[in-house]
């Protein structure tokens, strides 16, 4: 019989783990379980619209219960697009004592910036107020020109406020392994008991991802003070660095049921072995070309169906369960229809060979039986 969220965030309230890593579809319900999970930890005051929880029995003595980071985060920061001038647009911070602390009594914001430009570009800086109520950002273009003040994109927003975020929970970590909680820089951390982490910025390349989730773990390993961590992700590769670099014994996968109730299943293995995601994704590709529907972004979808395989199987490469005759042919196909973003690069409808393509390399996946032969070394 499934659950309320309510009843789920009851069970991670209880746990007894360091760590609660938990996989769900988008959609499922993730991020309302994080704010299920906080107003269960630290009912919400009249002034929280802010990412970092105070429990309300204990408003006077501000002791946090709980710092969580998910899609309502980001609302702690909104564009001032200049409408009347159109030329300095800016990030404003709604000011809480967490970014104060972070930004100017911690010294943050060089390390804010240079772990942003890390994920993003060297060329793409951000430049704080003296006051640190605002962020404006500049682009190198070549020849020693600078444009200032730009908008950037949704995805490198949200890169930037996890980099804030970051550095609080680093912070925070380091803090707390101090043991004497007389000798901490602050005490406003004595009583945090959780850290609730919903799937952090997901428009990273891989690469990036497999760091951020490399920087997470390392940060979790860091932390001694007894802090309980619950991290959910709708993204399988973030989840295996998580559950690998961490060597964790089982985690989580969130499910809805038809009548709108939960379950949290308890699930051995990373994705690769206890998911059905390699199902979810073939299931996928099988309506969409059973519908006549295919697109460019099936072509990815069929890239991580072959590399799920692949790596299952034990193969090194997964252009290796291409069709032996072109395989350098159809690793050229998936490789730049996957991977092609710009619009003068690519048309949002396939053409009738393309098309056909996913659905000959689809059948030629399923029907060959792999697992009987011999794996190369």
């Amino acid at each position: 019989m499934g659950k309320s969220l309510d009843k789920i965030a009851e069970e991670l309230k209880k746990g007894s783990k360091k760590v609660q890593l938990i996989y769900a579809f988008n959609g499922v319900g993730k991020t309302r379980l994080s704010r299920v999970f906080k107003e269960m930890i630290a009912p919400k005051q009249e002034d929280d619209a802010v990412a970092v929880a105070v429990a309300e029995e204990e408003e006077e003595t501000k002791a946090t219960k709980v710092i969580y980071y998910n899609a309502f985060t980001e609302d702690l920061f909104y564009w001032d697009n200049d409408l009347d001038e159109d030329v300095n647009r800016k990030l404003t911070i709604r000011p809480n004592d967490f970014t104060h602390w972070i930004l100017e009594e911690e010294g943050q914001g060089n390390n804010i910036i240079d772990l942003f430009q890390h994920y993003t570009s060297d060329k793409l800086t951000p430049r704080f107020s003296e006051d640190y109520s605002e962020i404006s950002f500049s682009i190198e273009r070549g020849n020693e020109q600078r444009i200032e003040n730009i908008k950037i994109s949704r995805g490198e927003e949200s890169c930037f406020i996890w980099c804030v975020f970051y550095s609080l929970l680093k912070e925070v970590v380091e803090v707390l392994s101090i043991p004497e909680p007389e000798n901490r820089s602050t005490s406003q951390f004595n009583s945090l008991e959780y850290i609730f982490i919903d799937d952090p910025v997901s428009s990273l390349d891989e690469n990036h991802l497999i760091e951020l989730a490399a920087n997470i773990a390392e940060l979790i390993k860091n932390s001694t003070s007894g802090l309980k961590f619950i991290i959910t992700t709708h993204n399988p590769l973030f989840y295996n660095v998580i559950y690998n670099e961490l060597n964790l014994k089982e985690g989580y996968m969130l499910e809805r049921n038809e009548d709108g109730t939960f379950e949290l299943k308890e699930k051995k293995g990373d994705s690769n072995q206890s998911f059905s995601y390699h199902l979810f994704l073939k299931q996928t590709l099988e309506e969409a070309i059973e519908a006549g529907n295919i697109q460019k972004y099936h072509f990815t979808l069929l890239r991580n169906l072959y590399e799920k395989t692949a790596n299952f199987l034990g193969y090194p490469q997964w252009s290796a369960l291409l069709p032996d005759d072109k395989q350098t042919y159809y690793n050229r196909i998936i490789q730049f229809s996957s991977h092609s973003t710009l619009s003068n690069e690519a048309v949002a409808e396939p053409t009738p060979a393309e098309k056909q393509t996913v659905k000959f390399l689809l059948s030629h996946l399923i029907k060959n039986r792999y697992w009987e032969k011999e794996i190369p070394q």
